[in-house]
C-alpha cells in the first residue's frame, strides 16, 4: 500500500493550508460559532469559489473534480489542522454521498448547488431510542396521495442550524430494527422559519458546532423528495457513513498533529526549577507516547481511507478500526497536551482546550468505540 501522495494531492494540501493560515483565525471562528451565526459564510464561499473543495470527492457529472478517498483524507486533515466549524463534513460527505449514491435528476440537481456553495445540508437520522445504530428507524413515512406524512423525533441533527436542505430517515415498511425497508427523504429546510408539522430545537455542543432535535408530527412531503427506491435507503447509507467516519478520523489527525505541535513548543518553553520542563527525562517520555499513539491513528486512517472502495466487508473492517484507534489516541493527546499545559490548557484563550473539545465529540460521533468495537468483532467473528 502506497502512502506517498501525488503531486496533485500536495498541491492540494498546501492550498488549502495557505488558504486556512491566512482566512481563518481560530478566535474569530468560535466568536462566529458562540455568539455568532455558528459559522463564517464568506470562508464556505471561498470553500466553493476559491479552493472549490465542496466538488473534490464528487463525480465530474455533476461539476465535481472526480477526487477519490485520498483527496478526502487531505482536505479533512487540514481542516482538522485548522479546527474548522463549518459543515464539510456533514454536507459534502454525508448530504453529497447519499445524494450521490440515490442518483435521479433532483438528486444531481442539488449536488452541483452542494458544489457551488448554494446548499447545505443536514442528516436527520439519530433517535432517542436508537442508541448509536443507525438502522434502528422508528420515524415512520406513509404515503397519502401525492404526499408522504412523517412521523417521528430525529436528535443530534449535526449542522440542521445552518442546513438549507435536510435527509431524513423513515420507515416505510419492515420492523424497527430491520435494515430493509427505510427510505431516505430530501426536503427543503430552515431551522429559523421551520415548515409546518416540525419543531426545531437548536442547541450549540461542546465542540462549538450548531445541532438540533427535531419533532415530525404529520410533516407533509412531496412525492418528489423520497430519494431513489422506495425502502433501500439502508444501501445508500451505510457506505456514506463509512466515508464519513474516515473524514472525520482524517480530520481527528489533523487536530492532534496541530496538538503534539503545540505541547512541544510550550513544553521548549515552559521553565521549572531554571530549565525547559521539556528537558525532564519523564515528560519527554511522555512526549514519545504521544507521538507514538499519532502515528497509530494515522497508520488507521490510511488503511480505512484505502479501503473505502474494497467489498463491504473490508471496509466496514478497517473504518471501524480506525474510528476505535482514533479514539484511544485523540484521548491520550488530548488529555495529556492539556495536563502538560496545566490549567491554562483548558482556558478559553488557549487552543489547546478548543481542539481538546473537538477530539472529544470526535469519539461519539458516528459511534463510540464499544460501538465500534463490537462491529469489528461482529464481522471477524468465523
Amino acid at each position: 500500500m502506497d502512502f506517498t501522495l501525488t503531486d496533485e494531492q500536495e498541491l492540494l494540501r498546501t492550498a488549502i493550508a495557505g488558504f486556512l493560515g491566512a482566512r481563518y483565525e481560530l478566535a474569530k471562528s468560535r466568536t462566529a460559532a458562540k455568539i455568532g451565526a455558528g459559522w463564517q459564510p464568506a470562508v464556505w464561499r471561498g470553500f466553493a469559489d476559491e479552493l472549490g473543495i465542496l466538488g473534490a470527492i464528487l463525480p465530474e457529472r455533476v461539476d465535481g473534480m472526480g477526487g477519490g478517498p485520498v483527496e478526502l483524507m487531505v482536505i479533512a486533515e487540514e481542516l482538522g489542522r485548522a479546527l474548522v466549524v463549518e459543515p464539510f463534513v456533514d454536507t459534502v460527505v454525508v448530504g453529497a454521498g447519499l445524494l450521490n449514491r440515490s442518483g435521479g435528476e433532483r438528486a444531481d440537481a442539488l449536488l452541483r448547488q452542494i458544489v457551488s456553495g448554494e446548499v447545505r445540508t443536514a442528516f436527520a437520522a439519530l433517535e432517542p431510542t436508537s442508541g448509536q445504530t443507525l438502522h434502528d428507524v422508528s420515524t415512520t413515512a406513509r404515503r397519502e396521495g401525492d404526499s408522504w406524512i412523517i412521523d417521528g423525533t430525529k436528535t443530534v441533527v449535526t449542522s440542521a442550524p445552518l442546513a438549507t436542505h435536510l435527509l431524513i430517515t423513515a420507515r416505510t415498511s419492515g420492523s424497527r430494527r430491520d435494515e430493509h425497508g427505510i427510505s431516505l427523504f430530501c426536503t427543503d429546510f430552515d431551522a429559523d422559519n421551520p415548515p409546518a408539522g416540525v419543531e426545531v430545537h437548536a442547541y450549540r455542543t461542546i465542540d462549538d458546532r450548531v445541532a438540533a432535535d427535531l419533532v415530525f408530527t404529520g410533516f407533509h412531503l412531496p412525492a418528489n423528495t423520497l430519494l431513489g427506491v422506495e425502502g433501500t435507503g439502508w444501501v445508500a447509507i451505510e457506505p456514506t457513513i463509512d466515508e464519513a467516519i474516515a473524514a472525520i478520523a482524517a480530520e481527528a489527525v489533523g487536530c492532534m498533529r496541530k496538538v503534539l505541535a503545540d505541547t512541544l513548543e510550550y513544553v521548549k518553553q515552559r521553565k521549572q526549577f531554571g530549565q525547559p520542563i521539556g528537558s525532564f527525562q519523564v515528560l519527554q517520555h511522555r512526549m514519545v507516547d504521544m507521538y507514538m499513539e499519532l502515528e497509530q491513528a494515522i497508520a488507521a486512517v490510511y488503511l480505512a481511507i484505502h479501503s473505502l472502495e474494497a467489498d463491504p466487508p473490508t471496509r466496514t473492517r478497517a473504518v471501524s478500526a480506525a474510528k476505535v484507534t482514533i479514539t484511544r489516541a485523540a484521548r491520550f493527546l488530548g488529555q495529556n497536551a492539556v495536563q502538560l499545559h496545566g490549567a491554562m490548557g483548558m482556558t478559553e484563550e488557549l487552543s489547546i482546550g478548543h481542539y481538546f473539545k473537538r477530539l472529544t465529540a470526535i469519539e461519539h460521533e458516528f459511534g463510540s468505540a464499544d460501538h465500534h468495537l463490537t462491529r469489528y468483532a461482529t464481522l471477524t467473528r468465523p
